[in-house]
């Protein structure tokens, strides 16, 4: 399953310059997602994460991957869509996270999520972020689906 951001738009209530995922390339419901985003020098973020030296924060890479396993998520529960317009998902615990090279300008930024275990609205996932193939960044992230 390919989403671009029209139809990520449509599960994530995220909008500029918060929205952190651009394309969902592959999806499998109940097992995994691999999804990226474009990291451009035009980010807001670089005025300040170091004007001299701009590196991708590891708060930004954690969101992003927080966000992709939220598609993985919604799209992995049997809702209609306008059941799942009143649902969001609230990230409950960021565990285990290492940051292993810096992401800069100019990345490819891909988000690997899969779900370590699922009950019911909660999700326990295995984040990975790569670029060019090297790991930066991984997580275990554990996520509720809740009413807005």
């Amino acid at each position: 399953m390919i989403m671009d951001v029209m139809e990520i738009q449509k599960i994530l209530p995220h909008r500029y310059p918060f929205l952190l995922v651009d394309r969902v390339t592959e999806l499998t419901k109940n097992e995994s997602t691999i999804a990226y985003k474009n990291v451009s020098i035009s980010e807001p973020v670089f005025q300040g994460h170091f004007p001299d030296h701009p590196i991708y924060p590891g708060v930004m890479i954690l969101e992003g991957m927080a966000q992709a396993g939220g598609i993985l998520a919604f799209e992995s529960m049997d809702m209609t869509k306008e059941e799942a317009a009143e649902k969001v998902v609230y990230f409950m615990s960021i565990d285990k996270a290492k940051f292993r090279a810096p992401v800069r300008p100019g990345d490819k930024l891909e988000y690997h999520l899969s779900v370590i275990k699922n009950k019911g609205a909660i999700w326990i996932l295995d984040g990975k972020a790569y670029v060019d193939g090297t790991l930066v960044s991984q997580a275990e992230l554990k996520a509720m689906i809740v009413d807005k």
